[in-house]
């Protein structure tokens, strides 16, 4: 039997007070590999950019002043004297009367403070005629217009983007400092699991949890261990922890955690060192099973073995901790109300999680239908899924048509539902 089951808030609470996650580390990335990393420090700029004033446009330099007064029945006429391309420094001055021909990015030559366009000028064997008056700085990007010299660019904490990276390519980085990804060890459970490519004999399933933990771990921003699947035997369990604790920041499992005879990952893991088992049962459905201990300052989560429960579990306890400890922000859950499509039960004195997918009605409501085959064993019930529904452990059922609270699993659903 459980010892007494906790509530998630319970468990959430004993977890923080007996764990508090922080980064395990800085390093120096190059910035081809800088994307989804979390910035470890603030990124000062050392230089302007652009570093010189620059033609924001195809035309001709010029000296604002020469142009006033110029109209399309009066134009303006300038001597030519010469030309600035991209990438060169300018070789010509821009005195007054003159204009020098000048493309989209290169530097403003001396003497010169506006750059009119192309399409209001005509050259004319040397001479340049002007049609209309640009005023000073027109057409020009100025030095330190985008980044300023001594700006603060990024914050520490930050999670880098494709524009971040490009911002910091601007600045001329190579290299940048950020958190280091939290290993997080993986090891599966059970007799009866198979590793996926193998031949699958009668009464074997594949590892599922294995592949699809390791992914969450991924999009938490941790780095996964796979250490392959391990019998539900004490010796060998416990030879497999110690390595994972050797090698991890946080250590997973996933089956042996219930009450059957097999089930001797909890008593393994208080024979690993204090204090052990923390959490030993839940008051949920699904994930009653769930475990968690803290071994030589490590959380171990061990999860219940079918999928769908295993990834629930995971998404509840385990990815806030590894989140936090890659550095990032916490984050609000993204939530959305939608109607009950149909009666939903809880189970009694548990706090029920009820996965849906959300679709639209006719006059646009968001319509949360339980996913079919709602087994704790099956995977394509968070496959299917967009996010989930809680019922409380005072509440019986949800009736149809009521108002209820959606949990997205990901922000991509929340993307989806409004492109509909």
């Amino acid at each position: 039997m459980f010892r007494k089951l906790l509530t998630i808030e319970e468990a959430k609470q004993v977890l923080e007070q007996s764990f508090s996650p922080k980064p395990v580390g800085v390093e120096h990335v190059q910035l081809s590999e800088a994307l989804d990393r979390v910035l470890a420090e603030d990124v000062v700029a050392a230089m302007d950019v652009p570093p010189f004033n620059r033609a924001a446009v195809d035309g001709y330099a010029v000296r604002a002043a020469d142009t006033f007064g110029a109209d399309e029945d009066s134009p303006v006429i300038l001597k030519l004297c010469g030309h600035v391309s991209v990438g060169e420094s300018p070789s010509v001055v821009v005195e007054k009367g003159t204009a020098a021909e000048i493309a989209t990015g290169a530097p403003l030559p001396q003497g010169a403070d506006a750059v009119i366009m192309m399409e209001y000028s005509i050259q004319r064997e040397g001479d340049l005629f002007i049609y209309s008056p640009v005023s000073r700085g027109e057409n020009v990007m100025k030095a330190g217009s985008d980044i300023r010299k001594g700006e603060t660019v990024l914050k520490r904490g930050q999670t880098l983007s494709s524009r971040e990276v490009g911002m910091l390519a601007a600045l001329g980085l190579t290299k940048v400092g950020v958190y280091k990804r939290p290993k997080v060890a993986i090891v599966s459970t059970g007799a009866e699991i198979v590793e996926p490519g193998k031949p699958l004999p009668p009464g074997k399933i594949y590892d599922i949890n294995a592949y699809s933990l390791s992914a969450a771990v991924r999009e938490c921003g941790g780095e996964p261990i796979l250490l392959g699947t391990v019998p539900d035997e004490a010796d060998q369990l416990k030879a497999a922890l110690n390595k994972a604790l050797s090698l991890a920041d946080v250590i997973v499992t996933s089956g042996g955690v219930s009450v059957g005879p097999t089930d001797v990952i909890p008593r393994v893991l208080n024979a690993l060192g204090q204090p052990g088992v923390i959490v030993y049962g839940i008051a949920s459905k699904p994930g009653k099973p769930t475990t968690i201990a803290i071994v030589e300052g490590k959380p171990v989560f061990s999860l219940p073995g079918h999928p769908a429960s295993s990834l629930l579990m995971f998404y509840l306890f385990a990815r806030p901790v590894v989140y936090s400890m890659t550095g990032r922000r916490e984050e609000s859950p993204l939530m959305l109300r939608a109607v009950a499509a149909s009666k939903m039960f809880s189970a009694r004195g548990r706090r029920t999680f009820v996965t849906v997918n959300l679709t639209r009605d006719k006059s646009g409501r968001l319509i949360a239908s339980p996913v079919p085959l709602g087994l704790s064993g099956a995977i394509t019930t968070l496959a299917r899924a967009d996010g989930f529904i809680e019922i409380p452990e005072s509440q019986q059922f949800i009736n149809a048509g009521d108002e209820v609270v959606v949990r997205l699993f990901q922000p991509t659903s929340y993307v989806a539902l409004l492109t509909e």
